[in-house]
């Protein structure tokens, strides 16, 4: 009985020590959060809840901040977008940036699933990693990434970068369709980072490789990204011509025969004109 009765004080102890372990793990991931973050959220959170733009010592009072905090934070609201400020007797208030955020979203949602089995039918007639991808202000937003299904496989989530537009097929091939004074906007932003030593890195080499994009009709990332890999990408337009998104496919070099490499391309291209002549139109832009 003595014994039991030892056993028993003995798991208590321990449950109740590993109570404490999780209690003080919680602790320190609670400790994590970035308190500036944290507070510009309830900068917009403040803003949302207001029936009239307030001003800034009203806003530092409801989330409960100092007034230079407040003026620092909400500037840099104001700097990007999400607050628009009505001057000295206007007060702050909600821009509609997060809304626009928001149906873009639910369109890069949409899109992606209107994709999916085009993208799915590629990934299992080719069996190599697949793609679709948009450009949102500089960045190459990828929203779909099918593995290879030959060994050793491809997943291209291990490479998932925002910023390689100039170096990937996907990227190129929107970027050859962009107006001029858009794709300078986009290189100025994006900047031309050299990931391997085969990335083009001036805008005129850059330009020069999108006039053979737009004149083969698709993109090719030879190396340019990681050099042992190879890529193909086209674009998908709905039907009255804008571009939507682009899609792509990604074999490794040691496979990139001549042969193989006009195989891939032309399915990549097949695969956009066949979604292109079912997108339509303005749905997803």
């Amino acid at each position: 009985m003595e014994a039991a009765n030892h056993r028993a004080w003995r798991e208590a102890q321990s449950r109740q020590s590993q109570y404490k372990i999780s209690t003080t793990d919680s602790g320190k991931s609670e400790g994590k959060s970035i308190q500036s973050v944290d507070r510009a959220i309830s900068i917009l959170e403040a803003l949302s809840l207001s029936d009239a733009p307030l001003m800034l010592n009203e806003i530092a009072k409801v989330v409960e901040i100092n007034l230079s905090t407040c003026h620092h934070l909400i500037k840099t609201l104001v700097r990007r977008g999400y607050v628009v400020y009505g001057g000295r007797n206007g007060g702050y208030s909600l821009s509609s940036r997060l809304e626009t955020i928001s149906r873009q979203s639910a369109r890069d949602y949409n899109l992606a699933e209107f994709v999916r089995p085009s993208l799915q039918e590629l990934n299992v007639n080719l069996r190599e990693a697949v793609q679709m991808a948009v450009l949102r202000r500089a960045a190459l937003v990828t929203h779909i990434q099918l593995p290879s299904h030959i060994a050793p496989q491809l997943d291209l989530r291990e490479y998932t970068k925002l910023h390689t537009v100039h170096a990937t097929a996907p990227g190129k091939a929107i970027l050859a369709w962009l107006p001029e004074n858009e794709l300078a906007r986009v290189v100025a932003d994006n900047g031309l980072t050299a990931f391997t030593e085969k990335t083009i890195t001036s805008l005129g080499g850059l330009i020069e490789e999108l006039r053979l994009v737009r004149r083969s009709g698709f993109a090719m990332d030879d190396g340019e990204f990681r050099p042992d890999l190879v890529g193909y990408g086209a674009v998908v337009r709905d039907m009255s011509g804008a571009v939507v998104c682009s899609i792509g496919a990604t074999i490794p070099r040691k496979r990139a025969s001549e042969d193989y490499r006009k195989h891939v391309a032309r399915a990549v291209v097949d695969c956009a004109r066949d979604l292109s002549g079912r997108m339509p139109a303005g749905c997803f832009v």
